[in-house]
């Protein structure tokens, strides 16, 4: 099947899920609409042509206009490869499930979300690029619907479960991607301590014989829940009330968590809640919010942790003295991140000292940590992916949010990122410094 667009998923229907689209190379053709007619690259630029006959909003469709065709024209150049489809609905979850497949999910409130699994276009999915292949699109491989918004989902490695969180936060659900049909379907809930309306739980998976589900939306109320038994396997125990930005499990025993305001910590889930953390770097600064990620072990020596602020302040920390960065940088940012939610901060995992940043507008920034020494430098960008907001012709103040993005398990230069106006791209992006 071809993605691009996708129609709704009927999981009362005996048939696969339908959908139609036309998948697009960087500057040869655009995602398609429902009709099927193929949609012209500049679309909103140029939908209204008697606008171009003066007034300032002539003006900024003609510099809108004309900068996505000079990126357009670039991108030629910035990419080893580029491809943009069109999802039903706008997702923040790109998670994946080996290296063909990915799960997104719609999080809209006071509507069903649809949850889908998706399998790479064979172009994609080989090692190396080997001419032409007759599969260039993403097809669903199962779909399933939430009553929630969906705003984290995570797989169970060597199982077929996920699980998933939102709004309302007053359960974690857990769902089962059948093997006999293409459903996937809610199996059961777990609750969540804290049950406050505007907070909902993160999440993290702990892979053992017996997997675990780390979650909590404030330390205070962080359990590891056994995936089988349904029994609760650890409990912070703290009476501290720090809600969490994100959680990640490092290994069998041992845990990281970020706080809003910018507290780090590690935790051993075998001792009594004794967390080795930071201090928060945002406690000067009124409601600024932080997220974090712990960099995974052979991935290159130097600082294992990055933590990034909505106001764009990029800190990296070793994990053996949290109170202490070992530098920071200010990343070049026109704003405050319009959604702190949206914040991603992630380590590379082909790519030494590479991370990459979003949640601020309508790019996707990659930064060499090596490029800076010291304190509170300015950071200059390795590469950033535009193509959010040039390919439909906007212009960067109406360009749409990047509600999140990762990298490929094994292609070590090609990402995933994706926006709120539903679109999802795929690219390989040129290191033009190392050419």
């Amino acid at each position: 099947m071809n993605l691009g667009f996708l129609r709704r998923f009927h999981p009362d229907s005996a048939h696969r899920t339908e959908e139609t689209s036309t998948g697009l190379r960087a500057g040869l053709s655009a995602p398609a609409p429902a009709s099927g007619r193929p949609r012209p690259l500049l679309a909103r630029a140029r939908a209204c042509p008697g606008s171009l006959a003066g007034g300032s909003g002539a003006t900024e469709a003609t510099v809108a206009m004309e900068l996505a065709e000079d990126w357009l024209v670039e991108s030629l150049r910035l990419y080893q490869d580029f491809h943009a489809f069109d999802l039903s609905g706008a997702t923040r979850v790109l998670e994946w499930i080996g290296e063909k497949g990915v799960f997104v999910a719609g999080y809209e409130s006071l509507k069903k979300n649809e949850i889908l699994h998706l399998i790479l276009p064979l172009r994609l999915s080989v090692q190396e690029n080997q001419g032409l292949h007759p599969e260039r699109d993403f097809k669903v491989r199962h779909g399933g619907f939430s009553d929630r918004s969906v705003f984290d989902l995570k797989h169970v490695p060597d199982t077929r479960l996920l699980v998933t969180s939102g709004l309302p936060g007053c359960y974690i659900q857990m769902w089962q991607v059948r093997e006999d049909n293409d459903v996937i379907e809610a199996v059961s809930t777990i609750d969540v301590q804290d049950r406050e309306e505007s907070l909902w739980p993160r999440m993290s998976v702990f892979c053992s014989k017996a997997p675990g589900i780390l979650h909590g939306a404030r330390l205070s109320g962080l359990r590891t829940v056994d995936v089988e038994s349904q029994k609760i396997t650890y409990s912070s125990g703290t009476a501290d009330s720090e809600s969490l930005s994100c959680l990640q499990v490092l290994d069998a025993n041992t845990f990281a968590f970020c706080g809003n305001s910018g507290r780090l910590g590690l935790v051993d889930t075998r001792q009594k809640w004794a967390a080795l953390e930071t201090v928060s770097p945002g406690s000067g600064s009124s409601g600024e919010r932080w997220c974090a990620e712990v960099r995974n072990k052979g991935q290159g020596p130097g600082p294992c942790i990055a933590s990034l602020g909505s106001d764009g302040q990029l800190c990296l920390l070793d994990s053996r003295n949290l109170c202490h960065p070992v530098s920071s940088a200010q990343c070049p940012v026109f704003k405050p991140s319009p959604d702190p939610e949206l914040l991603r901060v992630t380590w590379a995992p082909g790519l030494d000292n590479c991370l990459a940043i979003s949640g601020f507008d309508g790019t996707v920034q990659i930064y060499d940590v090596t490029s800076w020494d010291g304190k509170k430098t300015q950071a200059e960008p390795l590469f950033t992916h535009k193509g959010h907001i040039f390919l439909d012709g906007n212009d960067v103040d109406s360009a749409p949010l990047v509600t999140t993005h990762t990298w490929h398990p094994r292609k070590p230069r090609t990402l995933l990122s994706a926006a709120s106006d539903s679109s999802l791209h795929v690219w390989d992006w040129v290191d033009l410094q190392a050419s």
